[in-house]
């Protein structure tokens, strides 16, 4: 019997080492980033308890009934913002169209929100797209993608690549060619934002004039340094994942595989992984305090090393993606008023590879 479990136990050890052939990407961890510091402000505190009633919300509740409690509260973040900009439904793609007075509807935004692939929705992000239609003077639209686990994460993936190419011949008025495109999305949002530029990039589709990843995850063999070394500085994240560094990466890599039906090494769950080569001007905001940090920096340093113009802006002490918290948070505000620099900066033509 010792035998056969000694067979059985290497059999699986080479069946990980052959499926999740996990590079080494430390020489990307390259701390020479500029950071914006942050004063004390007592809408931080504010965001703080926001962030407290999200776990009361699903406290003590599992399965189901827990997920479906955290969508709500999710969804309840945006019923209580006040916005300018004109909401419209659009049934295919699935989604809606967020409108500030005045904007061009020939630039566009696709926008692709975050909630780990199983929460979130147009709703609970419209404090971000009626920014972002501000900023960028364009119609933005949200995507409703489909989710975890009621759909395969592909589905999602499928979703946004319909999206982005319907975009480029649809406006909120009808059939119309856009002028400028930017793809934009926060945490796992982001990450699908990232593998969507490579697939555009390798399908000779139109690719974006810009890009933006607000906090976003690029890897999800969960290798970079702040996936540990972030978990009690994440209000966010920390409570809800930090429990998965006591588990080896090996069974997380073969659990990821289960759930997502895809290997967390594939470059459209983790674009970190990708080659990232000839991309589009791209923006990726982190915090310094939270777990997805050196997602964020990994990639930046990788693409800028493949000689694409990608930048990292970080923000001290902020939660994962603060830019939910606008207009409540004064670095959010801040956070969207660089994001409009940097549209203006590709524009004019005067974006490179570097760090800011």
């Amino acid at each position: 019997m010792l035998w056969i479990l000694l067979a059985i136990v290497a059999l699986i050890v080479v069946a990980t080492f052959v499926l999740f052939r996990v590079h080494d990407l430390s020489q990307f961890d390259d701390d020479d980033w500029a950071i914006r510091e942050v004063a004390p402000n007592p809408a931080h505190d504010e965001v703080m308890e926001r962030i407290k009633d999200m776990g009361r919300a699903s406290k003590g509740l599992k399965g189901k009934a827990r997920l479906m409690a955290l969508r709500n509260h999710l969804d309840s973040l945006g019923e209580g913002v006040e916005i300018e900009s004109d909401i419209r439904h659009c049934d295919y793609p699935k989604g809606e169209w967020v409108i500030a007075p005045g904007a061009d509807t020939r630039r566009r935004v696709l926008y692709i929100h975050g909630g780990a692939w199983a929460a979130g929705s147009p709703r609970s992000h419209r404090a971000i797209t009626d920014r972002f239609s501000h900023v960028a003077n364009a119609a933005v639209f949200a995507l409703d993608y489909r989710l975890m686990p009621e759909h395969r994460f592909m589905d999602g993936i499928r979703d946004c690549r319909q999206a982005y190419t319907w975009l480029l011949n649809h406006g909120p008025e009808g059939e119309e060619k856009a002028k400028f495109m930017v793809v934009a999305g926060d945490s796992a949002g982001g990450s699908h934002v990232l593998s969507l530029l490579a697939w555009i990039r390798d399908n000779g589709v139109r690719q974006a004039d810009a890009a933006i990843a607000l906090s976003p995850s690029t890897d999800l063999t969960l290798t970079a340094p702040s996936n540990r070394d972030n978990i009690r500085t994440d209000a966010l994240l920390g409570p809800v994942f930090g429990g998965l560094s006591k588990i080896p990466l090996p069974i997380l890599w073969w659990g990821t595989l289960a759930a997502f039906r895809i290997s967390p090494t594939n470059p459209v769950a983790s674009p970190l992984r990708g080659h990232l080569n000839d991309l589009p001007p791209t923006l990726i905001h982190a915090s310094t305090t939270e777990m997805l940090l050196h997602n964020a920096t990994r990639y930046a340093a990788k693409a800028r090393s493949e000689g694409s113009p990608v930048e990292v802006h970080t923000w001290q002490n902020m939660v994962h993606v603060w830019h939910i918290f606008s207009p409540l948070l004064p670095e959010a505000e801040q956070a969207f008023d660089d994001i409009g620099e940097f549209l203006a900066r590709v524009e004019s033509g005067q974006t490179e590879a570097k760090t800011a």
